[in-house]
């Protein structure tokens, strides 16, 4: 295509194809090389690279933090507050079905800018009261969006899903230079940890298991083979019958043997 900054060859897309799915897991597909080349320019531009084929032999060349950079680049992180809302009304029907003083361990394994984990803690402290026995380990593959989340602004235009009574118990307003953005409250923050995990690699770092797993939204960028893997990795790090929230465009249904069916995208540990 002409006008473009730097050039762009099949064989390019090609190595960026493979270099994603062994990092991450995801599978490029064919249609995706606008998306990428828009998106690696930035990068040649940042690390002063005149080529594609530089830039990944470069990149391929020693372990350094641009592999970091590369995989943020190439990650889509779309999400918004209580997303899927039946999704949370199921987790609060579960959260109501244990005794009073249950500690629950909790996983949301794309926590993206960070809605999603923060309607997970809403949720539970609507439930379990302002000091529940709760814990959040909130992880993303991408760096910056992982941070964003930890610092919990948000624009308030962008609070779609969040009525008035929430916003004024678990939200601070901005003033001044801050107009028009909020903060999430510290007794919400304080319930959640946040951790780069890549789900295809083998060096999670959890030692107890989780009564419930988000993983929503995520195996649509894996291949079938990737998916069975990281599933039967969430099956070692959860509890029997615990639950697992997927995607609305995700079904695993060819892993029977480890999950069940319980509702829409939700499915429980055998």
């Amino acid at each position: 295509m002409q006008g473009r900054e730097f050039a762009w060859t099949n064989a390019d897309f090609d190595r960026v194809q493979s270099m994603i799915y062994k990092r991450a897991g995801i599978s490029l597909h064919d249609g995706k090389h606008a998306m990428v080349y828009s998106r690696l320019s930035r990068r040649l531009r940042e690390t002063g690279h005149q080529s594609f084929r530089d830039y990944l032999g470069w990149l391929e060349s020693a372990e350094s933090p641009e592999w970091q950079e590369f995989v943020n680049a190439l990650t889509t992180n779309l999400t918004s507050f209580f997303r899927e809302h039946h999704h949370f009304e199921i987790f609060a029907d579960l959260l109501k079905s244990k005794p009073a003083g249950t500690h629950w361990r909790v996983w949301c394994s794309a926590a993206s800018t960070g809605e999603e984990p923060y309607s997970i803690v809403m949720t539970a402290m609507d439930i379990l009261g302002q000091n529940p026995k709760f814990s959040l380990t909130a992880s993303d593959i991408d760096s910056k969006v992982l941070a964003s989340a930890a610092q919990g602004v948000y624009r308030l235009d962008g609070m779609k899903g969040i009525d008035q009574s929430k916003m004024q118990r678990f939200f601070l307003r901005g003033k001044g230079g801050n107009d028009g953005m909020v903060r999430v409250k510290p007794e919400l923050s304080r319930l959640i940890e946040f951790l780069i995990v890549n789900l295809i690699r083998d060096d999670w770092p959890f030692k107890d298991a989780f009564d419930v797993v988000f993983c929503r939204n995520v195996m649509i960028y894996f291949d079938a083979e990737t998916q069975r893997k990281v599933l039967e990795r969430i099956y070692k790090v959860m509890k029997p019958g615990a639950l697992l929230f997927v995607g609305h465009a995700e079904n695993f249904s060819d892993s029977r043997d480890l999950f069940v069916l319980k509702g829409k995208t939700v499915y429980e540990r055998r």
